[in-house]
């Protein structure tokens, strides 16, 4: 357990549109890749994030915690660009984040109104290679790589209203995966899944990110599925947000859902997170 204190063109779309934008600088080895220095942010007279000071490596999977109203929406905001902070800046490869950027990519929990409803789950990832310049001859195999990577090459023809929450959020993986990201920002992307398609999602996301070394900042309000997916988890306090503890997960990779959660470690910080939650709440 830490302490923190120590510590481009539009291609438009009917109700849709991607910015591209041109590359961010490539990280350097010694250059954390994500960094918050000094942020504070008010929403009108309303302070929501409080001298957070954080540093996030290449290749990380870090979760964030905490009621709501502590920040976590807005911290990913900022990284991903759709955020200025008040005071302070955010950092990407050593640069100050000031737009939306390719090597970010963002991933929502309400999977319903992020993908287009008119595209098939093929039309939905081609739209990422789209906005990218992907040539056209380029995107089909892309595309069904893509898509076998999630576990939906069989449902490439199929539409949003066709299938399942769970799936559905399958093409959204596999559209932000198709933008190549070097960061991946999820906002409660599971929340709305019921319990097995939810553990099977996490698992999803683990083999894949594992594979591709790609940072993940992964908000949540589950704690167990904080400590499962993260290497570290940032624990906040609300009113307003900032960070009261970082959690290091020393837990085996690859994970499993049942020997995982029954270990001795998991089952110590399960109660080392409830315990700094119930304080907060205190």
């Amino acid at each position: 357990m830490q302490c923190a204190a120590n510590t481009k063109n539009q291609g438009c779309e009917t109700g849709y549109c991607m910015i591209n934008v041109a590359p961010l600088p490539r990280a350097d080895a010694a250059v954390p890749l994500i960094a918050f220095h000094g942020v504070s942010h008010m929403f009108g007279n309303r302070p929501v994030l409080q001298d957070i000071n954080l540093t996030i490596n290449k290749s990380e999977f870090v979760c964030m915690v905490g009621p709501s109203g502590c920040g976590k929406t807005t911290m990913l905001r900022m990284v991903g660009g759709l955020q200025t902070p008040a005071t302070g800046e955010v950092t990407f490869a050593g640069k100050r984040v000031a737009g939306p950027a390719r090597e970010i990519s963002f991933m929502f929990q309400d999977y319903s109104k992020a993908l287009l409803p008119w595209r098939t789950a093929a039309g939905n990832v081609s739209l990422a290679l789209e906005a990218n310049g992907v040539p056209t001859g380029q995107r089909a195999a892309r595309i069904k790589d893509l898509l076998g990577k999630v576990g939906l090459a069989n449902h490439a023809d199929h539409f949003p209203v066709q299938l399942s929450g769970g799936m559905q959020q399958r093409v959204q993986i596999a559209r932000c995966l198709a933008q190549e990201p070097s960061v991946l920002l999820m906002d409660e992307p599971f929340g709305a899944l019921d319990a097995m398609t939810r553990q099977a999602l996490q698992d999803e996301i683990l083999r894949i990110i594992q594979a591709s070394r790609t940072t993940v900042v992964f908000v949540t309000h589950d704690l167990e599925e904080a400590i499962y997916l993260g290497d570290r988890v940032v624990a906040l306090y609300p009113n307003p947000g900032r960070i009261a503890q970082v959690f290091d997960v020393d837990l085996p990779k690859p994970r499993n859902q049942l020997t995982t959660r029954e270990s001795p470690s998991f089952l110590r910080l399960r109660r080392a997170l409830f315990d700094f939650i119930r304080e907060g709440e205190a």
